[in-house]
């Protein structure tokens, strides 16, 4: 397969260490019958005699029934096959494909929606595949059955992990959780993580949670694991990830938060996306276009393209008068939804260039559709994507912002004097870690909904809190992120 056609359908075969180790897990029995619910080119059921796989890819089937002639496989659609099949397994094994939301559509995805709420598990609509993957294998076991499967390391921060954990946890006696720092899949940007879990009919109030910085062949899964209350992962807000942290640093850290003068980002600012042009190379101008083209320049603002452009701190009007002199395209053109167009605008408009603009997708769709919507002058810039640490600054000249960077303006009656001190301190940079959640690259990514949950805690307890503790698991959750090693 392309590297483009395995992307879009979430194929990347498993290292045999891997597939070994989880059919060890995963059998007790020669007799037991095994499930593979994307068995791709054949690799799990090629490892037991008693195996039936389920693959979409017509040339992957053909491949895994080659490799595992004893096997029976199924082509077509997991789900629709799991909806009508009266078969029932002692256990399950598998590399489930990692497709997202934005590819995981249409008829596959309703069936596979429609399938897991029958089974008790709700999924919104930014649901990766492989979340209800796991869902619709487990509801296809015996009673006491038995699952071990890779998975993206999502399942320790992605808001859809929770109701696939909510229902393993309801459904099965045992669910452990193996976090592996180093990359299973080198080629693959995503890190990936284990899963396992038996006595499938009963249920658990803990997880069973392992941190490896290594994979190595496992007869059974790691007998040393932290037992995580289902209570406890919910008061951190259903994340696996502040379980990377030693014990010291998530009391530290919950003692901080529970501190009545601590205050959460989102109370003392609303953060969201920056506006939308639809068609950024049209919208935004260099000053040597906007002075050839004559274009008034009470209609031209300067603008932050993406967090990479921001300063640290301050973004000032020197800062500003650099890109200009470097003649950066930066300039948006800011047009009012009415009134007269100016010539100059017009014949811009009207170009080859404004022909091709105004058949984008967000350009069609608004009147007129040379008005860009909700641009607006946040008091500060927030990084979306960071290498080392999430970036706050204040915003002294007057730009606005694109949907790269987070636009973040306080509330009425806030005084935000020492904010940029209190956001450079490890204990809030922290909290950035815990709060966001790693990218591929060794990136950090900051969703708005994210960004308001930052602990900010006052200058007292910023003062109390134990640095060497704090310094450790910032430490750990960046190399976690990989983000030491992409450096």
């Amino acid at each position: 397969m392309t590297p483009r056609s395995r992307k879009e359908s979430g194929a990347y075969y498993t290292p045999d260490a891997v597939t070994e180790s989880l059919l060890n897990w995963a059998l007790r029995s020669e007799n037991d019958r095994l499930l593979d619910p994307s068995c791709g080119d054949g690799r799990f059921i090629a490892g037991h005699r008693n195996s039936v796989g389920i693959e979409q890819d017509l040339a992957a089937s053909a491949l895994a029934i080659a490799r595992a002639p004893w096997a029976l496989v199924h082509e077509g659609d997991f789900f629709a096959w799991a909806s009508n099949t009266p078969e029932r397994f002692e256990c399950a094994a598998g590399n489930p494909p990692f497709i997202r939301y934005q590819t995981f559509k249409g008829d596959v995805r309703d069936r596979a929606m429609r399938l897991c709420a029958s089974v008790g598990a709700k999924f919104n609509g930014l649901s990766s595949s492989w979340a209800p993957f796991l869902v619709a294998t487990a509801s296809l076991l015996g009673p006491s059955g038995r699952m071990a499967f890779v998975v993206p390391a999502e399942i320790g921060h992605a808001p859809y992990s929770a109701p696939l954990i909510e229902y393993l946890t309801s459904h099965f006696a045992v669910v452990h959780i193996v976090a592996v720092k180093d990359k299973l899949f080198p080629d693959l940007s995503e890190d990936c993580w284990l899963l396992y879990a038996e006595g499938f009919g009963k249920k658990t109030e803990e997880i069973r949670f392992s941190d490896l910085d290594a994979f190595r062949r496992m007869t059974v899964p790691p007998r040393s694991f932290a037992r995580i209350s289902t209570a406890e992962w919910r008061t951190w807000g259903r994340r696996l990830r502040p379980f990377l942290m030693h014990r010291e640093a998530r009391s530290l850290y919950r003692e901080v938060v529970d501190h009545k003068e601590t205050q959460r980002f989102g109370e003392l600012a609303s953060i969201g996306i920056g506006y939308v042009s639809g068609a950024n190379d049209f919208f935004h101008l260099r000053p040597s276009d906007a002075s050839r083209l004559r274009i008034p320049t009470q209609l031209l603002h300067p603008t932050v393209r993406n967090g990479r452009a921001l300063p640290k701190r301050r973004l000032t009007t020197s800062t500003v008068g650099k890109w200009h002199q470097n003649d950066e395209q930066v300039l948006l053109l800011r047009m009012p939804k009415s009134g007269r167009v100016p010539a100059s605008v017009s014949r811009y408009l009207d170009s080859e260039a404004g022909l091709i603009a105004r058949q984008a997708y967000k350009c069609q769709v608004r009147e007129p559709w040379y008005s860009v919507p909700d641009v607006q002058i946040p008091d500060f810039f927030l990084s979306y994507m960071s290498g080392l640490e999430a970036n706050l600054v204040r915003n002294d000249a007057g730009c606005t912002c694109t949907n790269s960077v987070h636009s973040v303006r306080l509330r009425e009656g806030v005084n935000a004097s020492g904010l940029l001190d209190t956001w450079e301190s490890p204990f809030v940079k922290l909290s950035t870690e815990l709060e966001g959640h790693p990218l591929g690259g060794g990136m950090l990514k900051l969703e708005p909904r994210e960004a308001t949950q930052v602990v900010l805690p006052s200058g007292s307890e910023i003062l109390r809190a134990n640095d060497s503790i704090v310094a450790e698991a910032l430490a750990t959750l960046r190399q976690w992120r990989h983000y030491a090693v992409a450096q």
